[in-house]
């Protein structure tokens, strides 16, 4: 069996709002291990963007644990940011810089020598197959690039784990489909990705495994195949109703 590289056990996280205390991750329990793409599929609301900003340090939570490559999201929170690459929604690229230029500024926040940038740059371009976008401005850049050049910026300092929040949000067909190659380029070279997605045609042609996460709590856990002898349903999306029930109806 493969090494257990993301352990989340009871993680929860709750916020204070006027109208109450909001339940945005509830006792939620997975295991992801390395070289698998496991992926959150919930709607927006969902709890989805909550989890992985937890698992990427970027939250701290109300109670329960994340290991990441055997560290603590509380304990070592630094060990934990060597080695992972986190996608959020909102790209955080800096249309002044080039291409070139946003891997260096990223990789040096990562503590890589210049070298060692420029090095892992041409590399991660001739993966990508965006040598010809390395010298441009981000803020030439389509939606689709945009996307693609985060992705890049993500694993330029070659973590084991990536951690993609919806990566294909936004995109038209031709975007989400250059998006799609690359997350399977990634899943190819052996990364552990974890991934969340409302699109159920990503889940299924990614995901090993998948969670079904709706209000906060996870009804449902395993392979494809596993969901559908358990709901009798091949689907995903049918798969998904039954397994949150009259939940949805509430």
């Amino acid at each position: 069996m493969n090494e257990i590289l993301v352990e989340a056990r009871n993680l929860t996280k709750h916020f204070r709002t006027r109208r109450g205390v909001v339940r945005a991750v509830d006792d939620v329990s997975f295991e992801c291990r390395a070289g698998e793409v496991f992926g959150l599929l919930g709607p927006n609301g969902a709890g989805k963007t909550t989890a992985l900003r937890l698992l990427a340090t970027i939250l701290t939570p109300t109670s329960g644990t994340v290991t990441i490559a055997g560290f603590d999201t509380r304990k070592d929170p630094d060990r934990v940011r060597e080695r992972i690459g986190f996608l959020a929604t909102e790209t955080g690229l800096y249309d002044r810089f080039s291409a070139r230029e946003t891997l260096r500024f990223f990789g040096r926040i990562s503590g890589m020598s210049n070298a060692d940038v420029a090095k892992r740059t041409g590399e991660i371009f001739e993966m990508l197959a965006m040598t010809s976008l390395a010298d441009r401005r981000v803020g030439t850049f389509s939606t689709g690039e945009k996307q693609k050049l985060s992705l890049a910026r993500s694993i330029v300092h070659d973590p084991a784990v990536l951690i993609l929040d919806e990566p294909t949000f936004g995109l038209d067909i031709m975007a989400a489909r250059s998006v799609e190659e690359t997350v399977a380029l990634f899943r190819d070279q052996g990364r552990t990705i974890l991934l969340s997605t409302h699109v159920m045609r990503l889940a299924e042609k990614l995901c090993d495994r998948v969670a079904i996460l709706y209000q906060g709590r996870i009804h449902a856990f395993g392979t494809q195949e596993e969901l559908a002898t358990t709901y009798g349903e091949t689907d995903l999306e049918d798969i998904f109703f039954a397994a949150i029930g009259r939940e949805a109806m509430a």
